[in-house]
């Protein structure tokens, strides 16, 4: 009967661990895709700033040029 009840309970402490390794793995997975979109909004904001300093350094050079 101890065996059995030692059989059940390490069972379950097993089962216990699985599930913790489980959500840490899914956690893990969502913290990297997070951090991937982070990465895209930033690398486009980055291209829109670069656009809109490369227009403004044409409307100043035609600026120049009108004078």
């Amino acid at each position: 009967m101890k065996n059995a009840a030692m059989v059940l309970m390490l069972g379950m402490l097993a089962a216990c661990g699985v599930e913790t390794a489980s959500t840490a793995a899914s956690s893990s997975a969502l913290k990297k895709q997070e951090l991937e979109q982070g990465r895209a909004t930033m690398d486009k904001m980055q291209r829109d700033l670069d656009e809109v300093a490369k227009q403004a350094a044409q409307r100043a050079a035609q600026a120049d040029e009108g004078k």
